[in-house]
């Protein structure tokens, strides 16, 4: 499957879930496929920083939308080039997946999209551990042999693999919405 049949894929899904309730911060991240023939995704790793809640996370490159933000799109643009050096001129996107509230009162936008072309990144080491990059057929077929299909796991079961650790809390919901899409679409 090529970036065209991804983004039809992606352009057409409903969105997981509408927006969260008002007086939630508004965060975005990306769902930023790296290379669509072996659908690979970017995931970065938070710095193990004292007092920061999500310190050593793996989570999608994302954050805040600050107030001049022309749109949460333009938030996700802004927050992708500083965690990743990765500009807006470099990604395809393919649409919103929804919003994420979280326990936190955050309101989490996904968008997805396609990196044109993959070079080293800048990545802001002051913030980001690490980039690992997560194949989302590995992803599903975990999704699929441990019996999250057609169910929300609760928040202590509902984790997923990636290199050395795994992903949990908000981004395991995103990407649960993402293997219940694909799995509807015979994926």
């Amino acid at each position: 499957m090529g970036p065209d049949d991804l983004k039809r894929l992606f352009s057409s899904l409903t969105p997981c879930r509408p927006a969260g309730e008002p007086g939630m911060t508004p965060t975005v991240v990306f769902l930023l496929f790296l290379h669509p023939a072996d659908w690979r995704i970017l995931m970065i790793q938070k710095t193990d920083t004292a007092g920061y809640p999500w310190a050593n996370q793996v989570a999608l490159p994302g954050g805040h939308v600050d107030a001049d933000d022309a749109s949460p799109l333009a938030a996700a643009f802004r927050e992708l080039e500083e965690e990743t050096g990765i500009t807006a001129d470099e990604v395809d996107v393919f649409g919103s997946l929804g919003h994420f509230p979280t326990i936190a009162n955050k309101d989490i936008e996904v968008f997805a999209g396609f990196w044109r072309a993959p070079r080293p990144l800048q990545v802001a080491s002051a913030e980001i551990a690490r980039v690992l990059e997560l194949d989302l057929r590995d992803t599903l077929a975990w999704h699929r042999d441990h019996g999250f299909t057609g169910r929300l796991p609760p928040v202590g079961e509902l984790a997923y693999p990636v290199d050395d650790t795994r992903v949990w809390g908000a981004t395991a919901r995103v990407l649960h919405c993402v293997c219940e899409h694909l799995g509807a679409h015979g994926t």
